[in-house]
């Protein structure tokens, strides 16, 4: 079965890679945290395009998606358009987890920890020496 990938709209393409340059602080600590397969060897993009939307963090392997929100999401018009993409997202079957900037600099350990959960539940864990095929 071949998979037909959606054009990602030019537009929305430069707004990624504007995003990629104006990085916030709490996003470039994630960034050193998820990049270059180094988090449970599991490949992250970073503010990566899915129509009509920029995901902060995306994982294409296990359609999960980290979402960092600063204070501007605590609006109520923010909190429903978030509540919108979220359903959207997950309609798509991509799981979001979302994490306020502040956490991830005061609880990053947990921050990570929460990931880390949503990645290896979705991942084989490797069978001790002697079980299994040779």
């Amino acid at each position: 079965m071949v998979l037909l990938k959606t054009p990602v709209p030019s537009e929305l393409l430069k707004l990624a890679k504007k995003l990629r340059r104006q990085t916030t602080d709490a996003e470039n600590l994630m960034w050193r945290l998820l990049r270059a397969k180094q988090f449970a060897n599991v490949k992250f993009r970073r503010q990566h395009p899915f129509p009509p939307y920029i995901l902060d963090f995306y994982c294409y392997e296990l359609k999960l998606a980290v979402e960092l929100d600063g204070g501007q999401h605590n609006e109520e018009d923010e909190r429903e358009r978030d509540a919108r993409r979220d359903a959207y997202l997950a309609k798509q079957g991509i799981r979001v987890l979302r994490f306020w900037n502040n956490d991830v600099f005061s609880e990053t350990e947990a921050v990570v920890e929460a990931i880390y959960c949503a990645v290896t539940v979705h991942q084989p864990y490797p069978l001790p020496p002697g079980e299994g095929g040779a």
